[in-house]
């Protein structure tokens, strides 16, 4: 079984109050205490957001998925 990589930009930065971790082509904010915490905080929000994306794409019939291998994707 092949796994995939996906890339997408991060934008960290200190707010007034926390570190602020962005991924802009999802759409994904979140903040943490420290620049370590904003990221654990960022792959958690990420792994969550693109696990809706695929259930809601099997739900409405644009992906299936056999045997753990992704057999179509519309």
């Amino acid at each position: 079984m092949s796994s995939m990589s996906m890339k997408f930009s991060i934008k960290l930065y200190k707010g007034e109050k926390y570190y602020i971790a962005r991924v802009p082509e999802l759409g994904i904010t979140t903040q943490g205490a420290t620049k370590d915490e904003a990221r654990r905080n960022l792959r958690e929000a990420i792994q969550t957001h693109l696990e809706a994306m695929a259930d809601y794409a099997m739900e409405h019939g644009k992906v299936a998925i056999e045997k753990g291998q992704l057999v179509t994707a519309e």
